[in-house]
């Protein structure tokens, strides 16, 4: 919704100046005149005040999912574009997705294709959206291309959710860990601590090592917690704004230990999947790749597709640099060099995506089941630590009296 800001006169015949929210300007006009106002003067606001902010995608990926589903069933059904648009701008309770719909609705009235007004609207209608559709209107198959579209997606979203579970497991133990520690460093030792100087007794290396991490923690809480912010809001910016320094932490994370395999089968299986969905619509293979490498979310195997991209402008075969990278495992290269001798690649790249989605499905059930007992080791280890360290003394102190 934008805001628009207006001059205008009521129905007796006074004048009134106001804001109104609507989706475009002819909507901010009917509005008004609905209100009984005839508007002089209407604009959109654009101070920073009126400024609609959001943070990532305006939608959620299960929301676009229902909408590709329905507009396959309604163009099925015998509906045309301008009216399945219409109908699902009024219906879907997405307001980012109404809002591009409305506009898009409009755009189609003068004229343009469904696939020319979506792709005026980036942030709703990922590349791999907009190339699809394009195939799909060009040969008539449009409905089939937006089913296809859903089993993306839903197989996307659905990935996407069992890595977000089974990560989010170890960082809350992780989290509760680190402020247990804390609590026990700033609350617990500094009493046992005067405790130990009182009774003047000897106290072992691990004792004196917890004291010295609590004063520092007591006395320096603000130094280290400005750093640990430092150092985040300096980690992002590098990741975002050095290519170089954000290709070299996804290398890290791909040969990080178990995660890294679990990361690498993930972007595996998503490229393949959308190799797949966009050959099997007709995209022009170089196109395809460039979309691939967009979408893929990981510079490492972005880089390959890109390099696979010019293997194929110069007149070699696209399996040649996928044979070469370290991140591909050779199965997935074998398949591919198959798939270009027999012609049937988009099927070989969905069998890829069908193998690496299970094995990430596996990988995710099994990880579940050995984090849980891990982590809480892990967490006894280092509570247990700094109780040993307090109990130790302890018993030095009652066995001298």
């Amino acid at each position: 919704m934008a805001i628009y800001k207006y001059v205008g006169r009521t129905s007796k015949g006074q004048m009134k100046r106001g804001t109104i929210d609507a989706i475009n300007k002819p909507q901010a006009v009917a509005k008004l005149r609905e209100q009984g106002i005839s508007p002089r003067e209407i604009k959109e606001a654009t101070g920073l005040l009126y400024k609609e902010v959001s943070f990532g995608s305006p939608v959620k990926q299960q929301d676009f999912v229902v909408y590709c589903r329905q507009f396959a069933t309604l163009l099925r059904s015998g509906v045309s574009i301008v009216q399945a648009t219409n109908i699902l701008s009024k219906q879907t309770e997405s307001k980012g997705l109404k809002k591009a719909l409305t506009l898009i609705v409009d755009e189609l009235r003068t004229g343009i294709s469904f696939s020319e007004a979506a792709k005026k609207h980036p942030k709703v209608f990922p590349p791999i959206f907009i190339n699809m559709v394009k195939a799909g209107e060009a040969t008539g198959n449009l409905d089939e291309t937006l089913d296809r579209l859903a089993v993306y997606f839903e197989k996307q979203y659905d990935i996407k959710k069992k890595v977000q579970s089974t990560m989010a497991y170890p960082a809350v133990l992780l989290l509760l860990t680190i402020m247990v520690v804390i609590f026990l460093m700033v609350s617990i030792v500094p009493t046992f601590t005067k405790m130990f100087e009182d009774a003047g007794a000897e106290l072992p290396t691990i004792t004196l090592f917890m004291i010295s991490v609590s004063r520092i923690l007591s006395n320096w809480w603000w130094a280290f917690l400005i750093f640990l912010v430092g150092m985040f809001v300096l980690f992002y910016y590098f990741l975002k704004n050095d290519r170089n320094f954000h290709y070299k932490v996804h290398v890290v994370l791909l040969k990080f230990p178990i995660f890294g395999r679990l990361l690498q089968k993930t972007v595996i299986a998503r490229m393949s999947r959308t190799l797949s969905s966009l050959f099997s619509s007709a995209v022009p293979i170089l196109q395809s790749l460039s979309i691939v490498e967009k979408v893929v979310g990981n510079p490492v195997i972005g880089k390959v597709v890109l390099d696979a991209r010019d293997s194929l402008e110069n007149g070699n075969r696209l399996s040649v640099p996928f044979a070469k990278s370290w991140v591909i495992p050779p199965l997935v290269t074998q398949m591919i060099s198959i798939g270009e001798e027999t012609g049937s690649l988009d099927y070989m790249l969905a069998k890829i995506a069908d193998f690496y989605e299970a094995e990430v499905n596996r990988s995710v059930d099994t990880l579940k089941s050995l984090i849980e007992p891990i982590m809480i080791v892990i967490m006894a280890v280092i509570v247990g630590f700094v109780v040993l360290s307090i109990i130790v003394p302890m018993f030095s102190i009652y066995s001298s009296y």
